[in-house]
């Protein structure tokens, strides 16, 4: 069982499940919300359970359909949702190894100046056809 917390330890999950299609966004809008280069963020699988604790720390902050789930006491991005359901988990709060690892970089066009991206992981000016996140 995956698990994870945010930096203060109020709210936890376990995910009865996995990840899949880990990747890292490069956009404004998630280097704000992450407050670094990029997002790293990886989708539950399909058939994949999230059970929480410290739920009514949980705050999320929507924007046409899409919301970031964050603890309302420490900041820490815990998961991204997709119509109030959770689509994925930020992989810096995983306790462990997640069991992904970043398959691509998205939004490249739009990377911060001081940002360079290692590894050899494919990296895209925008998103991929098919790719929800965005």
């Amino acid at each position: 069982m995956l698990t994870g917390s945010c930096f203060c330890s109020k709210v936890s999950y376990e995910l009865d499940g996995s990840l899949q299609n880990g990747r890292a966004c490069h956009c404004s809008r998630c280097r704000k919300v992450f407050s670094g280069a990029s997002s790293a963020y990886a989708e539950l699988a399909p058939g994949s359970v999230i059970h929480w604790n410290g739920e009514d720390n949980l705050a999320t902050s929507a924007e046409q359909g899409w919301a970031i789930g964050f603890c309302s006491s420490c900041g820490s991005t815990l998961c991204g949702l997709l119509n109030g359901e959770v689509h994925g988990l930020t992989l810096g709060c995983v306790d462990g190894d997640p069991g992904v690892e970043i398959e691509m970089h998205i939004f490249v066009g739009s990377k911060a100046p001081w940002d360079h991206i290692g590894g050899d992981a494919p990296q895209f000016d925008e998103h991929v056809a098919g790719n929800l996140d965005q």
